[in-house]
C-alpha cells in the first residue's frame, strides 16, 4: 500500500509516512521501525534500519571486498604453490580439448572433498609431452581458485630445498605435509643416489602417514613403477600405487607436434 506523505523533511527526498516512520525517497521502503513490544528507549519508541537501497549497496559494498579478499588469497597461494609462473596459464579454460585424460582430472576437482577425506591421489604416466603436467597444473589451479593451499614441485627442487636447509630435513618435509594437496613433477627424473632415493621415500611416506593426497607425474611406464629394478626403488613405487590411481597418459607427444608445427610455419615464413 502507498504511504502518503505527512512530513517532508528538510533538504532531503525522505519522508514520513501515515505510521510516522521515515521513508527512502528513493524505494520508498522504511529507514525506521518501531521497537518490539511497545517498548521505548531513551524517550524514543523506533529505531533506524536499512531501507531496501540502502541494503543492496551493503550487499554489493560487501561482495566486492569479499571478492578482493579472495583474489587477493588465491594469487598469495599460486605465487606460493607454483615455482614456474608458466604454470599460472595450465587451466581447464586453456585446453586445447585434445588431451583424452582431461576430465579425469575436471572429476579429481569435482569430487576434491572424497579424494581428501580418503586421500586418494592420481599416478600420471606416459611418455614425454602428452600432457601430464598441464593435466595436474589444471588441478592446481582449479583447487587454488577454490581457496585450497597447492605445491606442485618435482624432487629434484625437493632435493636442493634439504642441501641448503640449515635447519634440518624435518622443516622441509613438515612443510610438504602442510599443503592439503602435493604435486610432484617429473617423477624419476631425479638423480638415484642412496641419498637422494631416502629423502624420496620419505617425503611420499610423510604423505602417506599424514593421510593427505599426492598427485605423481611420471614418464616410467606402469610396469616400470610395478616392477622396480632393486628394494630402494620398490618401497617408493609400493607407497605411490598404495596412494594413488594410475592414468594412463599414452599419445602423441604435443611437444613434438607443437616443434613440427612451428618448423612448418617457419618454412612458409620464409618460402
Amino acid at each position: 500500500m502507498e504511504q502518503s506523505i505527512s512530513i517532508i523533511p528538510e533538504n532531503t527526498e525522505d519522508y514520513y509516512g501515515e505510521d510516522g516512520l521515515l521513508y527512502c525517497g528513493k524505494c520508498h521502503s522504511p529507514k525506521e521501525a518501531f521497537f518490539a513490544k511497545g517498548i521505548a528507549l531513551m524517550g524514543k519508541n523506533k529505531h533506524p534500519i536499512e531501507c531496501s537501497c540502502q541494503r543492496i549497496e551493503r550487499t554489493k559494498q560487501e561482495a566486492l571486498i569479499n571478492q578482493q579478499k579472495h583474489n587477493d588469497l588465491v594469487r598469495r597461494l599460486k605465487t606460493d604453490g607454483f615455482s614456474d609462473s608458466a604454470m599460472l596459464n595450465w587451466t581447464f579454460e586453456n585446453d586445447n580439448g585434445r588431451s583424452p585424460q582431461m576430465h579425469h582430472a575436471q572429476r579429481y576437482v569435482e569430487q576434491w572433498q572424497t579424494m581428501r577425506s580418503e586421500s586418494l591421489g592420481l599416478l600420471l604416466w606416459g611418455g614425454v609431452g602428452t600432457g601430464k603436467s598441464f593435466l595436474a597444473g589444471c588441478i592446481a589451479n582449479a583447487l587454488m581458485e577454490q581457496e585450497v593451499p597447492v605445491r606442485i614441485t618435482n624432487f629434484a627442487r625437493i632435493l636442493n630445498e634439504l642441501s641448503s636447509c640449515f635447519s634440518g630435513r624435518n622443516e622441509v618435509v613438515d612443510k610438504l605435509c602442510r599443503y592439503p594437496l602435493l604435486i610432484i613433477d617429473d617423477f624419476g627424473m631425479e638423480r638415484g643416489t642412496e641419498y637422494a632415493l631416502e629423502q624420496i621415500y620419505n617425503i611420499v611416506d610423510s604423505r602417506y602417514r599424514s593421510r593427505k593426497p599426492l598427485i605423481v607425474t611420471t614418464n616410467l611406464t606402469l610396469d616400470e613403477i610395478r616392477h622396480p629394478q632393486d628394494t630402494a626403488h620398490a618401497r617408493i613405487y609400493d607407497r605411490l600405487l598404495e596412494m594413488c590411481v594410475p592414468i594412463s597418459c599414452i599419445g602423441v607427444s604435443f611437444r613434438k607436434e607443437t616443434a613440427q608445427e612451428k618448423l612448418e610455419r617457419m618454412k612458409r615464413l620464409i618460402g
